[in-house]
């Protein structure tokens, strides 16, 4: 509580959700012990209200020219308190295309600025806890040093940063690829034909001054950036800033918002570009948008396009989670409830009243704009005094269309099409003293259009597709008195937030919309005071500066939550470390996965260069000479160890001198003699046979799907199928498998990514490695100790204890008596003692030697131990005898996950193209 000094106790909140509430309740606290202080910072900055830019004052411009909202946040310190109950402010970077801004040059090294004072400024001045700097366009050219230094001086008191864009970038990016690809593809009017794109150049120069124009911006907040603060990203303009700022810092905060709806996938992937923007956007720590629609559209745009998870916190990839979240705008609504107390508001209110007397006031406010409806509008408005004649002269619309964009030809005929709809119905419907629409093609400043919202009974918005509309916010804040009705889009993202209240609309079925007009206008004073209150405490409680508080608070937690992550993450193999070991080792072991460790890289789709290409698996071209290398020295053995079938990995590497193990190490042969088995001998499948009639169904009830069978193990893989269909048919199949054919069997369930495997009870990696060494032990006859271990591979989460076996740090235990499974091999009937050295004497041959694997202790479990045991003296003599021949310092052991980042390895690689560089680089110091 205030007054306080700085205190961490037990208490402090730990949970994401109570850190998030502590943060509101503070952040609440300190608005009301402090409001005079923030409404002087307001004025300071702002100036007095009369100027608004056109557009501005009813959130019209937010999808071309400014964004939607400018907010701050401040840094949450796990519920810590700060004397006199304030915690220090932090620095918020706001990125948008445009600063809020207009200037006007006025001499060789003179400016004239203008503050915008719509919800961009006012959402961040309202947030005390933030010391915020905005970066952007200015949206003029400055060529020469002097007037850009000029310029650069005179936005700094407004505490904004310009990024100045010479005439070609803006043409291209601004102009062709926001304006003429992103926006009309974000409001589902799809891509520009042919002929269209090519007026502005092709896409790819489009594209391409896309992300120039992007990494402009990147280096500005590079310049101006401090270490711990939050750099906010805004609106489809910028959707590769995130991806420029995190490859220049990764521990940057970053967050992007997305003003504009964003397309179902069906959509989305239509766009060329569509899979580097996803990841670009997806580098940031959060992404918003205004309404859960437009996130779970992001969400599966990822799952489908990219075939990443999405689960109800983001996308989550390869244990990198981007947290996706709805944080719907509000508006300042206090500012409009203050302007109605004004003596130039009232006196405009009387005027209309005036004006307007004995007749209802209908209201359209609207950018002029295709997706705006206002043609849908009007036309519905024509069918309502068609259908009711005993209101031709008791109601008028009053329709104020702001124009943008006057030098395009299709803005340019939707306004002669407006302008010849109103003009038809006003002649139709008109007298010599009154019309029943008044059109404006115009702005109104503030105050005017206050005084508007105030006397409207029926507030008519139709917009055919809007990211937020604020408008409908504007109206509800300035009806206090008159309680007036709302009609709203569907398609407005308004809709979800004060769809309870307003009357939802089609506005593409006039009919409807001419039937919601007559509802409303008849509507009784109890249901539309009902419904205004509704609205109204939406509206209050839902502002601008709550939203962009609640932003950057979310912000700042998902960053802690990060952290958290992270510190499971493996560090990056250290490469030339890895290096240098294998060169002063003497004996040396590399176990190698196969699939995503040797193979070409393809995405998570398990598609290669974007097309399904091979669906048997290929060695990586690169890597065919490296691994001749390794092979050919004789201190080094390589075994791939896969759950591949044995004909996969004879195809890929009989010409190599290695050793390969199948199906999980169950299946082992020296390339250069025949495969023996490590199965347990008499091992139960009696399973099989119904699992397979399972894997059947769902194969052919589920589109590119297939599946596998081994000896010992049956793989169901859809990782070509529909990613959400596969799932859902995955989720399916394991039901029916649990209730069926393995209710009772001694079998593993193993699911990955894309697929699903049953195999006998135990069979791992981790579980085999140990007879596979004794094996190549026998076959080298080994008499110096392996000193260095080299283990990488994707391997799945069950099969990770592969990476634990190896572990030096492990501790001890007693040599265990049950026997383990043994090659089937008669000729294999002794294996040679290792020499015992300082390290090979029998107490360091103990400390080296495993428990029991999985395999061996559910078979004496189940009561199925004396099956296995083919030759009784030679598991006496041989167990662990793999183990026991290792001499592993904690230095010499390098294991590997590839591009899991959640995994029990010691160490990171990205990709198969990181194993090619590490593989090369111990063949050519070799």
């Amino acid at each position: 509580m205030p007054g306080n000094n700085y205190n961490c106790n037990p208490s402090t909140p730990r949970s994401r959700l109570e850190r998030l509430l502590r943060e509101r309740e503070l952040r609440r606290s300190n608005r009301f012990l402090h409001p005079i202080e923030d409404g002087n910072r307001q004025a300071e900055l702002l100036g007095n209200d009369n100027f608004l830019t056109e557009g501005e004052n009813f959130g019209l411009s937010s999808e071309e020219d400014f964004p939607e909202g400018v907010a701050a946040a401040k840094a949450f310190a796990d519920g810590c308190e700060w004397k006199e109950g304030r915690t220090p402010k932090q620095r918020l970077l706001v990125v948008a295309n445009r600063l809020p801004v207009s200037a006007v040059r006025k001499g060789e090294d003179s400016w004239q600025l203008e503050m915008s004072v719509g919800g961009l400024v006012s959402a961040l001045l309202g947030v005390k806890e933030f010391d915020a700097r905005w970066i952007g366009w200015a949206g003029v050219n400055v060529p020469d040093s002097v007037g850009q230094k000029a310029l650069t001086k005179a936005l700094a008191e407004k505490r904004c940063i310009p990024v100045f864009l010479d005439e070609e970038i803006v043409h291209q990016y601004y102009n062709g690829y926001c304006n003429n690809i992103l926006w009309p593809l974000f409001h589902y009017l799809g891509l520009p034909q042919e002929d269209r794109l090519a007026t502005t150049r092709s896409f790819q120069s489009q594209f391409d001054a896309y992300k120039k124009a992007n990494q402009m911006f990147a280096d500005v907040v590079h310049k101006h950036y401090l270490d711990g603060d939050v750099v906010w990203c805004h609106d489809y303009h910028l959707m590769f800033l995130p991806k420029c700022l995190k490859e220049h810092n990764n521990k940057m905060k970053v967050g992007w918002f997305l003003h504009t709806p964003f397309p179902s996938s069906e959509i989305h992937r239509t766009l060329p570009s569509r899979s580097e923007l996803l990841r670009s956007v997806l580098a940031a720590d959060l992404v918003g948008f205004h309404t859960y629609d437009y996130a779970r559209h992001f969400v599966s745009a990822c799952t489908r396009i990219l075939g990443l998870e999405g689960t109800p916190e983001g996308v989550e990839d390869q244990g990198k989670l981007t947290r996706v979240a709805a944080f719907p705008i509000g508006i300042d609504s206090d500012r409009f409830i203050r302007a109605l107390e004004l003596p130039q508001v009232q006196e405009h209110m009387k005027e209309l009243k005036e004006r307007f007397a004995g007749r209802k006031v209908m209201l359209g406010v609207d950018r002029l704009d295709m997706i705006k409806g206002i043609p849908q509008k009007i036309l519905a408005f024509e069918k309502f005094l068609e259908e009711n004649l005993n209101w031709r002269d008791k109601v008028v619309l009053l329709q104020i269309a702001v124009p943008t964009r006057t030098d395009v030809p299709e803005y340019q005929k939707l306004t002669s099409q407006v302008h010849e709809i109103v003009g038809r119905i006003n002649g139709r419907f008109g007298t010599l003293t009154a019309v029943p629409i008044h059109h404006l093609d115009r702005s109104l400043d503030f105050h005017a259009l206050c005084a508007l919202y105030a006397v409207t009974d029926v507030a008519l918005v139709t917009s055919l597709r809007d990211g937020m509309n604020l408008v409908s916010y504007e109206f509800v804040a300035c009806q206090a008195s008159k309680k007036g009705v709302l009609i709203l889009s569907e398609f407005a993202g308004a809709a979800q937030s004060l769809g309870a209240g307003a009357i939802l609309v089609n506005p593409w079925n006039v009919t409807e919309v001419a039937a919601s007009i007559g509802y409303a206008l008849n509507m009784p004073a109890d249901e539309r005071e009902k419904r205004h209150h509704h609205n109204f405490m939406h509206v209050t409680t839902h502002t601008s500066q709550e939203w962009a508080a609640t932003f950057v608070s979310e912000l700042n937690d998902t960053i802690v939550e990060a952290q958290l992550r992270t510190r499971q993450v493996p560090p990056l193999l250290p490469i030339q470390v890895a290096v240098d070991r294998y060169l002063q080792s003497s004996n040396r072991l590399l176990i190698l996965g196969f699939n995503a460790t040797l193979t070409e890289p393809k995405d998570t789709l398990g598609r290669r260069g974007g097309q399904i290409r091979e669906m048997e698996l290929k060695l990586h071209p690169d890597l065919k000479e490296p691994l001749k290398k390794l092979c050919d020295d004789s201190k080094t053995t390589i075994v791939v160890l896969s759950g591949s079938d044995r004909s996969v990995l004879d195809d890929n590497f009989g010409d190599y001198n290695m050793w390969l193990a199948a199906e999980n190490g169950m299946f082992l042969r020296l390339t250069m003699g025949e495969w023996m088995t490590t199965m347990p001998e008499n091992l139960n499948m009696d399973w099989v046979d119904s699992v397979k009639h399972v894997f059947e169904y769902f194969t052919e009830r589920t589109p590119r799907s297939h599946f596998e069978l081994r000896e010992t193990s049956l793989v169901w893989n859809y990782k070509y199928a529909d990613i959400e269909f596969g799932r859902l048919q995955a989720r399916d199949l394991l039901q029916h498998l649990w209730t069926g054919p393995i209710s009772n069997a001694s079998v593993d369930v193993v699911q990955g990514g894309r697929s699903v495997e049953v195999r006998a009870v135990g069979v791992t990696k981790g579980a085999a490695i140990d007879r596979i060494l004794g094996e190549i032990v026998h076959n080298k006859g080994m008499k110096a100790p392996i000193d260095y271990v080299l283990c990488i591979g994707h391997f799945l989460p069950k099969d990770e204890d592969v990476y634990t076996f190896f572990e030096p740090e492990l501790p001890s235990e007693a040599p265990p008596t049950v026997p383990r499974p043994t090659p089937a091999n008669p000729a294999m009937t002794y294996v040679p003692r290792i020499s015992t050295t300082k390290s090979g004497s029998r107490a360091a041959r103990l400390k080296k030697q495993r428990s029991l694997s999985t395999l061996e202790k559910r078979a004496t479990v189940h009561g199925i131990g004396n099956a296995w045991r083919p030759t009784l003296m030679r598991d006496k003599m041989s167990l662990h005898e793999g183990s026991s021949v290792l001499d592993l310092k904690g230095d010499n052991y390098f294991s590997c996950a590839v591009g899991r980042k959640r995994s029990s390895a010691r160490y990171l690689l990205g990709s198969s193209d990181d194993v090619v560089t590490l593989l090369k680089a111990l063949a050519e110091d070799s």
